[in-house]
Formats: structure tokens, C-alpha cells, sequence
């Protein structure tokens, strides 16, 4: 808000954020990605205040609206245009295959032995270094690469088998 705003522009927005903020962030995460939710819809109540919005709440509340579809179509299309042009990698599945494919491999995990299953956790899913997966496990650097191997096969062995 600019820094002549009125006291009652900021109570008008402050009833408007916490009136639709919830429902506005369900909205954007049912559009788009639910990672940018709440970017989007904080960018919309940003433009709210710099467009001096605020004195019908109902014109504010349907330019929120608006303003959350159009912010979740254009990250869509920046996404698309940095696919394109090599900016970006395009997403391999739609988030709600994303959920499912990690359920999948959790389960996978759990089918390891405890050790596998720490060593394999640790290097690729807490991104450590084989020494500190060793100091953080209690084993040498040569155990850990020998879980993480034998750790690997298993569950490549789960996880064809999940998908048969």
C-alpha cells in the first residue's frame, strides 16, 4: 500500500485477506501447481493494494478471483515457454502421479532391510556424501557403498515388481 493509505484501507484488507485467502489458495492449487499457491495468490492481494481495489469489497473479491486464474495461467505458460526454449525441464507427470509414484517407492523402501534402507535414504533422498552417510550410520565408507548397492538392486527389484 502506498504510504497514504488509510487506516481503513488496511482493516478493508485485512477482512478481505482473512476472509478469501483460504479459499483463494484452494483455488490456485486446484489451476496449477500447489507448490505456487501461495505466490500466486499473494501477488494477487499485491495487486489489489497498488490498484486501489479495496473500495467495494466485492469488486476486490472478483478481481482476486481473476487475478489468481490469470497468475496460475501465466506461470503455466512461463513453464511451457521455458520447456520450449530449454529454460526448464518439462514435469514428467501431473502432480497427483507425482503423490502416487512417491507412495510407491516408500513403500519399496520400507520393504528394505533396515541398513539398505538407511544407507539408500541417506545418499539419494538427504543428498550426503558416502563419509557422512558412514559417520551418520556408525559404518565404514565401504559399508555404506555396499548397503547403498545392494540396497539399489532391491529396491529397483520392488519397484518392477509394484508396477506389474
Amino acid at each position: 500500500m502506498a504510504d497514504g493509505d488509510s487506516s481503513s484501507d488496511r482493516a478493508r484488507l485485512a477482512e478481505l485477506f482473512a476472509a478469501d485467502y483460504q479459499t483463494l489458495v484452494g483455488l490456485a492449487r486446484l489451476l496449477g501447481d500447489p507448490a505456487e499457491a501461495e505466490d500466486v495468490v499473494q501477488s494477487a492481494f499485491v495487486g489489489v493494494c497498488r490498484r486501489g481495489r479495496l473500495r467495494d469489497p466485492q469488486l476486490a473479491g472478483a478481481y482476486l478471483r481473476r487475478s489468481v486464474v490469470n497468475g496460475v495461467r501465466s506461470r503455466w505458460r512461463q513453464r511451457a515457454t521455458g520447456v520450449r526454449y530449454g529454460w526448464a525441464h518439462p514435469r514428467e507427470q501431473a502432480p497427483e502421479a507425482d503423490v502416487l509414484q512417491r507412495l510407491v517407492i516408500r513403500q519399496a523402501l520400507a520393504g528394505l532391510p533396515r541398513r539398505q534402507r538407511e544407507a539408500v535414504v541417506l545418499r539419494y533422498f538427504a543428498d550426503l556424501s558416502e563419509k557422512d552417510t558412514a559417520q551418520v550410520m556408525g559404518v565404514s565408507v565401504g559399508s555404506v557403498k555396499a548397503y547403498t548397492s545392494r540396497g539399489l538392486a532391491c529396491l529397483g527389484q520392488l519397484l518392477a515388481r509394484s508396477e506389474r
